[in-house]
């Protein structure tokens, strides 16, 4: 199956992105092996570099990359400086010790560093920084105003602070680059303490326009309007929806542990049942209409059922292959590559495919490399939340 060209009406569903990411982030959170980690991470690089269009938001991946790398970092500094819980054999060096009170036994800064303890924080702090690199994923590949128009509407007014929250950085960060290019056009200096404060202030000029005009555009368009609902209803909407969530994290904990297999599925399924039912109950009070919904089509099936295909793939792993997905820090031995698991964590590809091919020619601060209007319809409706 080819994939078509991305437009208005072949986009792929932003809620579709969201679950495969967060499919290979529950994978990466059931093992440890460094070699799989950097397997399942090259996979959520490829289908980046492939279905990424040229839209602000999707240049967040390089951030979280880099933010990867820094807890990383971090990770091992504490390891290194503070010890580490994992006994070892192998000295690397001696750190000079502090002493600390009484009140801080099992607390030390300095003293014997080991390899097994730095080998044991390396493996968990790749499982952390696989995490954010399928978040950071899911940012870049997902509109954030086509999520939107999917929440449920007693979600609306929280999606939509987020939504602008998570475009105003890229946004703020694509007008730095372009008065930075015609301060070059220009002769002028674009580097520098003093090229900076010549440009943060056009800068924020810029961000307080979009405000007031997206401010304008909320309230012309009706936000924050809502139908009136019995106190009864309200009631019971807190009610499933508070109980709901708290399942929901309960089993997706058990889950993610290593113990809570039995009890993690029913309860993360019965909280989602609760949740979704007070979500249903809670969008009577929205009297908002949408504009050409999103459709989950087949596509946005495949990418999303490759997610989870993955995650199923590497629980079911943890039973067979243990000791592989886990590779033990003491005694110091070499990781190998399982042939199932990493065979598993190709079936994340799947997206690279199935997902319609980006159009990066055309593509805006606010609509995305599919937005199709005309020139004139495009500065006229300064909403980027439509």
């Amino acid at each position: 199956m080819s994939a078509p060209r991305a437009t208005r009406s072949t986009a792929l569903h932003a809620g579709a992105w969201w679950v495969w990411a967060l499919g290979l982030a529950t994978a990466a959170s059931r093992t440890t092996n460094p070699l799989l980690l950097g397997l399942l991470v090259g996979v959520a690089g490829y289908v980046v570099a492939v279905r990424r269009t040229d839209a602000p938001w999707a240049r967040s991946y390089g951030a979280f990359v880099k933010l990867a790398l820094v807890v990383l970092g971090i990770r091992l500094v504490f390891a290194f400086m503070l010890g580490s819980p994992i006994p070892g054999t192998h000295t690397l060096v001696t750190l000079p010790e502090l002493p600390l009170p009484d009140w801080a036994k099992g607390v030390r800064v300095g003293g014997r560093v080991t390899a097994e303890g730095m080998v044991f924080a390396l493996y968990d702090g790749l499982k952390l920084a696989a995490l954010l690199i399928c978040v950071g994923a899911a940012n870049a590949l997902a509109n954030p105003a086509r999520l939107l128009k999917s929440l449920p509407g007693a979600l609306y007014e929280a999606g939509v602070a987020v939504v602008v929250a998570m475009t105003f950085a890229p946004n703020l960060v694509a007008d730095v680059q372009r008065l930075r290019a015609a301060r070059r056009l220009r002769g002028r200096p674009d580097r520098g303490a003093k090229a900076l404060l010549q440009v943060g202030v056009p800068v924020l000029e810029g961000a307080l326009e979009r405000s007031v005009a997206l401010a304008a555009a909320m309230d012309a368009r009706g936000y924050g309007r809502s139908a009136q609902v019995p106190r009864a209803v309200r009631r019971l909407t807190a009610v499933l929806t508070l109980g709901g969530l708290l399942g929901v994290c309960a089993g997706a904990y058990g889950l993610l542990a290593d113990a809570g297999g039995g009890y993690g599925l029913p309860l993360l399924a019965a909280g989602l049942a609760a949740a979704l039912a007070g979500l249903w109950l809670g969008g009577r009070r929205s009297v908002r209409t949408r504009y050409r919904p999103e459709r989950w089509g087949v596509r946005a099936w495949l990418v999303s059922g490759s997610g989870v295909a993955v995650a199923a793939l590497m629980i079911a792993a943890n039973g067979y292959a243990p000791g592989a997905l886990h590779p033990p820090a003491v005694p110091l031995t070499a990781p190998v590559l399982p042939l199932w698991p990493a065979l598993s964590l190709l079936v994340g590809l799947v997206p690279a495919v199935a997902a319609p091919a980006p159009l990066v020619s055309g593509a805006r601060a606010g609509g995305g490399a599919f937005d199709v209007r005309p020139a004139g319809r495009r500065d006229a409706d300064p909403d980027p939340i439509r």
